[in-house]
């Protein structure tokens, strides 16, 4: 699953589990982060933005839980979002890849703070 972190949870009743939901255009997705696995990939937990989680499926009834093994942070492709993607055909050689237009996918910001004010534009009013 690959989605905006909506919700980070850590009740102190849940020995050391941590609760993501993860929002995406089909809806939102329940994810839960075991102790170990939240020490392996506890940076990407923890600040990702965007997250790709993969694991196994866990349903009750009708609530479904992802029960996390891989959790990989993706925010980096947020500085991306409005670029124009250009695809180049190429000559049959699958092993050559290119740099997507623009350049680097490291955003040019650098705390979360200035990169939310580059995505999403203040709109005070005084």
């Amino acid at each position: 699953v690959t989605g905006l972190v909506i919700t980070r949870q850590r009740p102190g009743t849940a020995s050391g589990v941590i609760f993501l939901t993860l929002e995406d255009e089909t809806g939102s997705a329940n994810i839960v982060v075991w102790k170990k696995v939240y020490e392996t990939f506890r940076k990407a937990v923890i600040a990702g933005r965007l997250v790709r989680v993969t694991g196994r499926l866990q349903r009750d009834g009708p609530v479904t839980h992802l029960l996390a093994e891989h959790v990989e942070d993706l925010s980096p492709l947020l500085a991306t979002l409005g670029r124009p993607v250009v695809i180049d055909s190429n000559d049959g050689r699958a092993d050559e890849t290119k740099r997507p237009v623009g350049g680097s996918l490291r955003p040019s910001a650098r705390h979360p703070r200035e990169q939310a004010k580059k995505l999403f534009p203040s709109r005070d009013f005084h």
